[in-house]
């Protein structure tokens, strides 16, 4: 659904004013995040730090690609001051 709209000013900076209709199809919330690329502005959703670490986790695993690269050795501290 294509749609003009006017960059506005606001102080310093300038605006846009997005329809309800876009924003409601778009599924956006308060905040978003903004991306220049010549001749256009993107505006989506922020993206957590940490998305889809769960799903290449259990990824791993399953292929066994979850595997320590180093064996563990033991320190000073393991064999003196340890205690259970």
């Amino acid at each position: 659904m294509p749609t003009t709209t006017r960059i506005v000013r606001i102080g310093n900076s300038r605006g846009i004013r997005i329809p309800k209709a876009l924003l409601e199809l778009a599924d956006l919330s308060d905040e978003v995040e903004l991306l220049a690329e010549p001749g256009r502005l993107v505006v989506r959703a922020p993206r957590r730090s940490r998305d889809g670490w769960e799903a290449a986790a259990q990824e791993m695993r399953a292929s066994a690609e979850d595997l320590l690269l180093d064996l563990p050795r033991p320190t000073a501290f393991d064999a003196g001051e340890w205690e259970w």
